[in-house]
Parts: C-alpha cells; sequence; structure tokens
C-alpha cells in the first residue's frame, strides 16, 4: 500500500486518514494505529471497533488489501526489532515490522541473505508472510513462507500463539492477507552468500514460444530467472523477450579491488517521480518506444556480468514513488498464474493483451515451481505473467474481467497481493482452499475483528 494519505486533526498512536494501495487506486478513509509495542497491538486489536481492523505494514501491496473503509488500520511498522541472529546458522529472529532492506543491512556483512525477495525490499517481514511473496527463485527456493520456522500471531481473542509450519494455521496465515491475526514476529532461515554482488546472464529472446523454450531447458541452471516482455510487439515478434537470469556471485568471479570489502550493500537512489506528472504520459506511443528501446539495447547474449544486488532486484526502488509515473489515476497491476500443460491459455493471454495494445512497460514472464502449502498462496507450478496498465484505460475493468474468467477455467488464479478490481465470483475457481479458510476464520475470528476492503470485496 501506498503512503499516500490526508490526515485528520492528530491524536498520539492515531491518524485519522486516507489510504490507497500502491497502485494509486479506490482510496478509503479510516483510523491509521502505530503500535510500539505487543501490548499496544493487543489493546488496538480489542479496540478497532464494528469495523475490524487489519495489519499493514510498507505500503507496497498494490491494491486494497491493507485498507479497511471505516475501520482501523494497524501500521504494524513500528515494531520493528532484529532481536536474534544465528550467524552461524543462518537464522534471524526478528519483528514483523522489520523491512527485507533492513535485514539485508544487517545479514548481507554476515554472509546471509534473504531467502526470497520480491521487485522490491521496501516491505515488512509480516507482509510477506501475509502475502507470501515470491521472487525471481520460485523455481527453486518456492515462497517467502517455506523458509519461515515459526512466527508469533496475535489472533482476534487477544492470545499471542507460537505457529508452526504444517498447522491449518500457519497455512491459512501464509498467503492470508492479514486476515488470520497480526503477525508480531518470525523466525527465518536464511540464504549464504559469499558477496554483495549477482553474477548476470541477459539475453533476447525473439517471441513468446522462444522465451518459453529458453526458460525450460534450462532454468534448472540458475537460482534467479525473470523475463521483460514487450506486449505492444505483434505479429512474429509477439512476446518478444528480454530475459535475465542469475546467482550470488562467488568470492572469486570479483575482481581485487571488490574482494577488499566483497558484502558491502550499496543502494543508489534517484530523484523522486514528480507528485504530478502530465496526462498521457503513458501512451501507447511512448511506452511502445520505450519497449522498443529497452529491447533493442539488451545484449543478444551475454553471460557473467557482474551487478549490485539492488541493480539486480531492485531497479526501481532507486526512484522514490515511482508509482507517480502513471498520473493521478494510478494504476492496475495485473498477475496471474497457469499450470504446465496450460501454455496455450498464456499464448492466447498475450495475444489478447498485445492487440489491445495495453501501454504496459512493466511486464515480467517467470517459471514458478511446486506449490506452497499456504491455503491462499498464490504460486502454482507453472507461470506467471505479471503487467502495469494505466487504470483509466477504456473497458480496462471489462477486460480484464474476461481474463479472469480464462485464468480460472485453466485452472489459474489471479494474485491477490496486486488485485485492486476482481470480482469474487471466479474465487473459489482460483483457490480450492477457500472454503477451509473461510471455515478456520469462522472459527477464529468469529467476530469479524480482522477485516479488510479486499476481505469485503471478495468475500474472503
Amino acid at each position: 500500500m501506498s503512503a499516500d494519505t490526508d490526515s485528520l486533526p492528530h491524536v498520539p498512536g492515531l491518524d485519522h486518514t486516507t489510504v490507497t494501495g500502491w497502485g494509486r487506486t479506490a482510496p478509503s478513509a479510516g483510523r491509521l494505529i502505530r503500535p510500539r509495542t505487543y501490548q499496544e497491538a493487543a489493546a488496538a486489536v480489542r479496540d478497532c471497533g464494528a469495523r475490524g481492523g487489519i495489519p499493514r505494514g510498507l505500503g507496497r501491496a498494490y491494491g486494497d488489501a491493507a485498507q479497511n473503509a471505516g475501520g482501523t488500520v494497524l501500521d504494524m511498522t513500528g515494531l520493528d526489532r532484529v532481536h536474534a541472529i544465528d550467524a552461524d546458522g543462518g537464522i534471524v529472529l526478528c519483528d514483523a515490522g522489520v523491512s527485507l532492506h533492513r535485514l539485508m543491512e544487517v545479514l548481507l556483512p554476515l554472509g546471509w541473505f534473504v531467502p526470497v525477495t520480491p521487485g522490491t525490499r521496501y516491505v515488512t517481514v509480516g507482509g510477506a508472510i501475509g502475502a507470501d511473496i515470491h521472487g525471481k527463485n520460485h523455481h527453486v527456493s518456492g515462497s517467502f513462507s517455506r523458509h519461515v520456522l515459526s512466527l508469533e500471531l496475535l489472533t482476534a481473542d487477544g492470545e499471542i500463539r507460537t505457529v508452526a509450519p504444517g498447522t491449518p494455521l500457519f497455512d491459512a496465515t501464509a498467503g492470508g492477507m492479514g486476515l488470520t491475526g497480526v503477525i508480531l514476529t518470525a523466525t527465518i532461515r536464511l540464504q549464504p552468500v559469499e558477496t554483495a554482488m549477482m553474477s548476470v546472464d541477459t539475453e533476447r529472446a525473439t517471441d513468446l514460444d522462444d522465451l518459453m523454450a529458453r526458460l525450460t531447458a534450462t532454468d534448472h541452471r540458475y537460482r534467479y530467472s525473470v523475463a521483460w516482455i514487450d506486449l505492444l510487439s505483434r505479429g512474429a515478434a509477439t512476446g518478444r523477450a528480454v530475459l535475465t537470469r542469475g546467482d550470488h556471485a562467488p568470492l572469486e568471479a570479483l575482481p581485487a579491488r571488490g574482494r577488499r570489502d566483497p558484502l558491502s550493500f550499496r543502494t543508489p537512489r534517484l530523484p523522486p517521480a514528480p507528485a504530478v506528472l502530465p496526462e498521457g504520459l503513458l501512451s501507447r506511443t511512448t511506452v511502445s518506444l520505450f519497449n522498443e528501446l529497452w529491447y533493442r539495447k539488451a545484449p543478444r547474449a551475454r553471460s557473467g556480468q557482474l551487478q549490485r544486488l539492488a541493480a539486480f532486484f531492485h531497479p526501481l526502488d532507486g526512484v522514490p514513488h515511482w508509482n507517480r509515473v502513471y498520473g493521478r489515476g494510478g494504476f492496475v497491476q495485473y498477475q496471474f498464474a497457469v499450470g504446465h500443460g496450460q501454455e496455450d491459455t498464456l499464448r492466447r493471454i498475450v495475444r489478447r493483451v498485445s492487440q489491445r495494445r495495453c501501454p504496459s512497460f512493466l511486464a515480467v514472464l517467470k517459471r514458478f515451481g511446486e506449490s506452497d502449502p499456504g491455503w491462499l498462496s498464490f504460486p502454482v507450478p507453472g507461470w506467471t505473467l505479471a503487467l502495469d496498465i494505466p487504470a483509466g484505460l477504456p473497458g480496462l475493468g471489462a477486460f480484464l474481467d474476461t481474463l479472469d474468467e480464462e485464468v480460472a477455467a485453466a485452472g489459474g488464479r489471479v494474485y491477490l497481493a496486486k488485485d485492486a478490481r476482481m470480482r469474487p465470483e471466479p474465487l473459489a475457481a482460483m483457490y480450492p482452499r477457500l472454503d477451509d479458510f473461510r471455515a478456520l476464520r469462522a472459527e477464529l475470528d468469529p467476530r469479524g475483528v480482522f477485516v479488510s476492503d479486499l476481505a469485503r470485496r471478495l468475500g474472503l
């Protein structure tokens, strides 16, 4: 969710405010509470009122998952302590409000990295579990919650429960979008690294079939893999892409100067995007030009390039408030997954988006590995495509509704952490454990203490 707010008169620890998702669509107003202790968090849950409450992290969910119109939003970023690090075994115990950025700062000098990171490091540990985030390494490492050894959960009855993997409560919480309770702490197993650099291979794919063939044939050689797709290309070039893959660089791959401080974590920062940008800046013409330049500047094939972690994993983090580039109307990020054997569904959707000329310059394709145990976890073994689209595009809602139906018919699903507009009807087909999730919530939280705009819209 974004930090865009309109504050009313201030009360210590409590703000009346309007919040939006990172896509800056569908804002809703409520009261924002920032607990600084576990006791304050418990008090906030007890006193959240008739409209209930929902935990919120650093505001990077794209839709309305951490909004609660007329109710309470618990800003958990005040609980941000790293409690203990096992530097030999690679385990960290931290508060749920700690960001992945902070963990990287603390852990990299010790030779450890977070096991899974999405396209931004500005997400909290609690948000990473609640959305069960995935990264470029899902085909190898799965989602974030697969690396959580235990967590402490504040439930609707005010009890703090220690929750272990393999239990129904853990599986409902991993990907449960904050609706089972407030995550207070988590114990996480880490990834060992020798340096803060990546060894990266880059190549072009001429079309979607060429891209999928390259990923299928060679993805097993890489820990991290992602492809940028030109969704405005048509004809024989439909789905042309730039494929980027890599792994953590070993110490011997660094030049002599780089070996003096191999675990230094540097994060360059560019000027922020302007608060107001001209409407129509992201037209089909400008995005088509950008896509052409981006594809042409990529090497046909290059191996072993050294890149900093921030450049490989989080290039957009270097531009604060980059979401403003879409203008006042904001944008929708649409991400879906379909299983192996449903490649024709993926091809049809890519063709439909291309034929509609949706001006998307942030479109990425990845391969997913085995499903994760979370009942509402997003990944399924197969393919996932994510694309950003200006929210004001005429007919966008109806168009995406038809894509939802096609995805559901193929046994696929839409990512709830990025959803801002889906109707509830396709949800049960997309998430077969939905009834189990609803039943556990009803038993654990009979008064409906935990609720969000997303939950109301989809009937979670």
